[in-house]
């Protein structure tokens, strides 16, 4: 039985070595493109076929793990935004560790939040403690006898290369002295140029990927990686606060959202005279204090979680005020999403406006689904369904292009100033879209002959500079960095 986990053992550890040698060639000193989506599709591949023969078939509800890992791993490879690739990259290596959980048998959607939690503590650590547990197999699997009566015919041998290799030297130098031909040959052979730090940081990389990939390999083809071994640790012994102080938590937070509401609904949204009130004016009033309220909606959905997690007992009276504080939630979003869609119209989209517009209908979809969890009892499954949103989101913005979008809508208010507010700031920012990446050169390429001449001239110098900067980039021109929108960037670019 033993020599038989020392051959898997040592199939694993082939398997990692071999993966690592890939991730190196993939990965080190070029740019991100189509090495993401490689990498990530061998690691799922690797991890597949690492099952044991006795791990359960991949249950329905983590089946869709490792197809949207994939997803958001190929977009890294379509969109030219560099924001999006990383949010891409950072969700498809979450999305593959827990597609690699599901291959050994873990229920991962499935799992509460405590056990989801220290399933990936487990994950983590395994991928950490990475090629020992496999290595340790393989050097128990070998008898003592045999290791020592390979190292004894393995002396001589040795011997007789230290031996051998300063006799080779001298002899090849006086075939040298010679023969020319034979000492050209030579000269050839032994002035052979070494990229030491080339070396040494592909030598690092795949050392890194194969332990984490022999990690990752063992715990997948480990019977222990059951479900039903996760424990919940000190989570299932967790403080408790009384019914009464949770009450009366929501009840003054509720007070306090109730008053802001009434303000809202009288100046913001009612339009009464703000200057006499606050000094300001109503346009300046409601331009202001978006990223404030959308940092309240972000402490409420906290609150709820943490309210949840330790309340002794959910009564009525803490459920509707729990309800209540998501519906007044609902009307801060309002008022934040008004304020930012005002901010909008007068200065333009901006990467930071756009994500906390997705921030803001993200959080309303995620308090409606509170609102119905607190409702019927199920907030323990409330943090799954924002994981999946999120997940939904992120398609959504490949689809979408929030560079590409940002760009077009701007380009849109240069061409046509009605679009502007008559208090709103006309003209386009050319420096800062040229700076978001190939998804607006493409845009700017395109819409230069609509500009006004001011801004084409702008245009066409910020376009000339990021084209220089694209044949210059050599990391970005390796095949394993291909990038649609970069390649398309660079042949319009190119081309004028």
């Amino acid at each position: 039985m033993s020599r038989d986990h020392g051959r898997r053992a040592a199939i694993l550890l082939l398997t990692a070595a071999a993966f690592g040698l890939l991730a190196q060639l993939l990965l080190y000193g070029v740019g991100l493109g189509l090495n993401v989506p490689v990498t990530i599709a061998v690691a799922l591949t690797a991890g597949w076929l690492a099952r044991p023969s006795t791990a359960p078939a991949l249950r329905t509800a983590d089946a869709w793990l490792p197809t949207a890992a994939l997803i958001l791993a190929a977009f890294v490879a379509l969109r030219g935004d560099p924001t999006l690739i990383a949010l891409d990259v950072l969700g498809s290596l979450a999305l593959t560790g827990a597609a690699l959980a599901s291959f050994a048998g873990v229920r991962v959607v499935e799992q509460s939040l405590d056990r989801l939690a220290a399933l990936g503590r487990r994950v983590i650590g395994a991928a950490a403690w990475g090629a020992a547990e496999p290595l340790e197999t393989v050097a128990r699997s070998i008898p003592p006898g045999r290791t020592r009566g390979n190292l004894a015919r393995a002396t001589p041998v040795l011997r007789g290369l230290l031996i051998a290799i300063p006799l080779l030297l001298v002899f090849g130098l006086l075939f040298s002295a010679a023969d020319a031909v034979f000492s050209r040959y030579a000269g050839d052979f032994f002035s052979w140029q070494v990229d030491w730090d080339s070396l040494i940081g592909r030598l690092i990389t795949a050392f890194i990927a194969a332990w984490l990939a022999g990690g990752m390999l063992a715990f997948i083809s480990s019977s222990r990686a059951a479900g039903s071994e996760l424990a919940a640790g000190a989570w299932m012994g967790r403080p408790r606060i009384g019914t009464a102080e949770c009450l009366t938590v929501l009840v003054a937070l509720n007070a306090l959202f109730a008053v802001f509401v009434a303000f809202q609904a009288t100046y913001l949204f009612g339009g009464l005279d703000t200057l006499d009130a606050s000094g300001l004016t109503y346009a300046e009033y409601a331009r202001r204090g978006f990223f404030e309220l959308l940092a309240v909606a972000f402490g409420v959905a906290g609150v709820i979680l943490v309210l949840e997690a330790f309340v002794t007992r959910r009564s009525r009276w803490y459920v509707a005020a729990a309800v209540g504080l998501v519906a007044l939630t609902l009307v801060v979003l309002a008022s934040a999403y008004l304020r930012l869609r005002l901010y909008q119209d007068a200065y333009g989209w901006t990467e930071l406006r756009f994500y906390v517009l997705a921030a803001i209908l993200w959080l309303a979809i995620g308090a409606l689904g509170t609102a119905v969890a607190l409702a019927t009892n199920r907030t323990r499954w409330l943090l799954h369904g924002m994981i999946a949103l999120s997940v939904v989101f992120g398609l959504a913005f490949n689809l979408i292009g929030p560079v590409r979008f940002i760009a077009e809508r701007n380009v849109e208010r240069a061409v046509d100033p009605s679009l502007v507010p008559p208090d709103g700031r006309t003209g386009l920012d050319v420096y800062y879209l040229a700076s978001l990446g190939p998804d607006a050169d493409v845009v700017l390429a395109e819409a230069l002959r609509r500009l006004p001449a001011q801004a084409a001239r702008e245009t066409q110098n910020a376009l000339n500079l990021n084209a220089d900067a694209l044949a210059a980039d050599r990391a970005g021109q390796a095949w394993q960095a291909w990038n649609y929108s970069r390649e398309r960037a660079r042949a319009l670019l190119g081309a004028r």
